[in-house]
C-alpha cells in the first residue's frame, strides 16, 4: 500500500512500475479509475489483462476467466500484478473483499497476484476498518514532501529533462526555501511555481529567477 497528499508522485509511480516491469516476467493490470461496482472493476482487471473482446457478464463466468489467465500465465512463468491508483475513491466494500479473494489465489504453492494499492492518505483509514484485508498487506509506505535540501536536486534533474545543458543558472540559490514555503515539498506544487516564474522570467526578461519572484507567484497560487 502505497499513500501520499495529491501532487507527490504516486501515479508517476504507479506508472513506472507498469512500464519498468518485464514483459517477460510480469503481466501487469493499472487501473487509473476504481470508481467501478465489484464486478466491473473485475472485469475492468479482466481487459487490463489482455481479454480485449467478448468480455464475460456473469460474476462466476469473469471469475473462471480470470483464474484461467492467472494460472496460463503462473505456467509461463509470469507473475501478474494488479495496480490500482486512486484507490482511496473506493467507497464500495464489496471492492475490497472482491480484492482479498483475488489474494486467496493459488496455484502449485504459490499465490497468483501481486496487489498494490495507491492513493491519498485516507485509504489507510479505511484499510484499517477492514481488519481481515489489513492484515493481507504485507508492505506499507507514506510518501512525504521533499525535504528543503532535496529542492535543488530535484529542479535541476527536471531542467536536465527539459533539455537544460546546465550551464546558465536559472534559479538563484535563495529561492529554494520560499519555493519549500509555499509548496511543502510536494513536487506538483515546485512544478506549478517553478513553470509560472519561468514564464513571468522570460516576458520580462530576467536573467535569472530570484527568490521575490518565486514569493509573488507563490502568494498568487494561494489566492
Amino acid at each position: 500500500m502505497l499513500t501520499g497528499v495529491f501532487g507527490c508522485g504516486k501515479t508517476v509511480l504507479a506508472n513506472a512500475i507498469s512500464t519498468h516491469l518485464s514483459s517477460s516476467q510480469y503481466q501487469i493490470a493499472l487501473i487509473t479509475n476504481p470508481q467501478l461496482s465489484n464486478v466491473e472493476l473485475l472485469k475492468e482487471i479482466l481487459y487490463k489483462l489482455g481479454v480485449k473482446e467478448r468480455l464475460p457478464d456473469s460474476k462466476s463466468d469473469i471469475l473462471h476467466t480470470l483464474s484461467e489467465i492467472l494460472i496460463n500465465s503462473a505456467d509461463d512463468g509470469k507473475n501478474t500484478v494488479v495496480i490500482i491508483d486512486e484507490a482511496h475513491l473506493i467507497e464500495d466494500r464489496l471492492i475490497f473483499e472482491e480484492l482479498r479473494l483475488l489474494l486467496n489465489l493459488q496455484y502449485k504453492n504459490r499465490f497468483l497476484v501481486t496487489l498494490v494499492l495507491s492513493g491519498q492518505p485516507e485509504l489507510k483509514e479505511k484499510i484499517n476498518h477492514l481488519r481481515q484485508f489489513q492484515q493481507r498487506i504485507a508492505m506499507k509506505y507514506h510518501i512525504a514532501g521533499l525535504k528543503e535540501e532535496e529542492i535543488p536536486t530535484y529542479i535541476k534533474h527536471r531542467l536536465e529533462v527539459a533539455g537544460c545543458d546546465g550551464r546558465k543558472k536559472i534559479f538563484e540559490e535563495n529561492t529554494h526555501g520560499p519555493l519549500f514555503n509555499f509548496s511543502g515539498g510536494i513536487p506538483r506544487r515546485i512544478n506549478q511555481i517553478c513553470d509560472l516564474a519561468m514564464m513571468i522570467g522570460y516576458v520580462q526578461s530576467f536573467p535569472s529567477i530570484s527568490a521575490s519572484v518565486i514569493e509573488d507567484v507563490g502568494k498568487d497560487l494561494e489566492n
